[in-house]
Order: structure tokens, then C-alpha cells, then sequence
């Protein structure tokens, strides 16, 4: 069984060659792993091997996990990528220092009212139904700008990007076509004269995990999602 530094290391590897073949540089992707269901103890390894960025799709088991790991807390970057339910949205306002999967106005909107005033801005990024699956979250494209124009003008929230989680396939021509929707929303959306009067940092592209991060590489991502390919296989109870 592969360590957890066998496996960031396999993993960085991939990402670089993923990034050569599309003529990008390595370092215009960072690496977020994707702890949820993994113990403190995992995440504290990463971490001894430099791993800084990790990701928590359920708001408790991450909220829990940052104070049990207090003693890190500066020098690690939480990220929450999972769905936001409005009862839970002051613990992630108060807790984490990203938010992937805003996809709706008035998830941005109590983010924004309660985030601690001695806190940074909450960096974000909105999460687009690129698919098209009636059962997964995220706004249709068509939403994008106007939900981005609010976001701009919450003082709290800083908007950073967008970030999508496709339907599962294992053809590749068709992860490659989802990630490419993406980047051309992306780019459309900088190129906005609307955004372009803001001040906006739209910098990143979370899009692609561990079964399909080269094709996302190779679509533009700025921002690869990995758990398994890090920690191991889940198991959920």
C-alpha cells in the first residue's frame, strides 16, 4: 500500500506532465486535497510532506478537523467544496478560508453578512451545473454573470474564480468537452465589459479530480480537486 507521500508525490508528477503536454507550466495549477472522510492524522501527514491547500465537502467533519488541527491553522489554506445549506453557512463563514460551491444569491448574500469582520474576505468561486444533471448543485451558465456582479459588490467575499463537478465518464474527448465549457464561460466572463470595470481577481478554474484531472489540465484548470488519488479509497460509514 502506497504512503501518503508516495502518493502527493505520484500525483505532483501527474499534474506536471498533464501540464507539459498542454504547453502550461506546473505552477499554474495548484494541488487541493480532498480530506473529507480522512482522519486529522492523514491531513497532519499531507501536511509534513507540503501539502497546504485542503478541501471539506461537510461542514461539521470540517469544522472539526480545523480544530483539531488548530496548531496548523496558519499554515493551512481551508477549502469547503461541498454543498452550502443555509443553516450551516455561518459555521463555513467563519471557519474557512475558500468557498468552491456557491450557487445561489442568497448563499453569497449570508456568507457575506456572516463572515468576522477580523477575518479576511472568504475567497470564492461559483459552482456551474455544467452538465446539466437535474441532481447535482451549481447555477446554469446562463446565471453566471449576474450572480458574479453581486458576489463583486459584497465587501466580505472576494470573488476568485468558478468550479464545476461534471457528470462522471471515462471517455475522455467527453471530460474534455465538460472542462472546456467551463474555460469558455471563464473566459467569457473576464472578458465581460461589466466584470471589467470591477475589482475582481478572477483567477481560478477548480475543475477536474482524481479520474479526470489531465483532461482538465489540458482544458484550462487552475485548480485540480484529488482525495483519492492522495488518501487512499473512502469509506463511508
Amino acid at each position: 500500500m502506497s504512503s501518503i507521500h508516495e502518493n502527493l508525490n505520484a500525483v505532483k508528477e501527474q499534474i506536471s506532465a498533464a501540464a507539459k503536454a498542454a504547453g502550461r507550466s506546473p505552477n499554474e495549477i495548484n494541488l487541493l486535497a480532498v480530506s473529507k472522510t480522512f482522519p486529522p492524522e492523514d491531513i497532519r501527514e499531507a501536511h509534513q510532506w507540503g501539502q497546504r491547500m485542503f478541501g471539506e465537502n461537510y461542514v461539521q467533519e470540517g469544522v472539526q478537523k480545523i480544530g483539531d488541527l488548530k496548531d496548523l491553522r496558519a499554515d493551512i489554506e481551508w477549502h469547503f467544496i461541498g454543498p452550502i445549506q443555509s443553516n450551516k453557512s455561518r459555521d463555513v463563514a467563519e471557519h474557512f478560508d475558500w468557498v468552491h460551491s456557491i450557487d445561489r444569491l442568497k448563499i453569497a448574500q449570508r456568507l457575506n453578512d456572516q463572515r468576522p469582520d477580523h477575518l479576511p474576505p472568504l475567497n470564492v468561486c461559483i459552482q456551474v451545473n455544467i452538465s446539466g444533471e437535474e441532481s447535482k448543485s451549481g447555477i446554469q451558465p446562463s446565471e453566471v454573470v449576474n450572480l458574479c456582479l453581486a458576489i463583486a459588490h459584497m465587501p466580505k467575499l472576494k470573488l476568485r474564480g468558478l468550479m464545476s463537478i461534471p457528470e462522471p465518464t471515462d471517455n475522455e474527448a467527453e471530460q474534455k468537452e465538460s472542462h472546456r465549457a467551463l474555460f469558455t464561460i471563464f473566459r467569457n466572463l473576464k472578458e465581460n465589459p461589466e466584470i471589467q470595470k470591477l475589482p475582481v481577481q478572477l483567477d481560478t478554474l477548480s475543475m477536474g479530480m482524481s479520474s479526470d484531472m489531465t483532461a482538465a489540465i489540458s482544458e484550462g484548470s487552475t485548480m485540480v480537486r484529488i482525495g483519492t488519488a492522495i488518501f487512499g479509497k473512502r469509506t463511508y460509514l
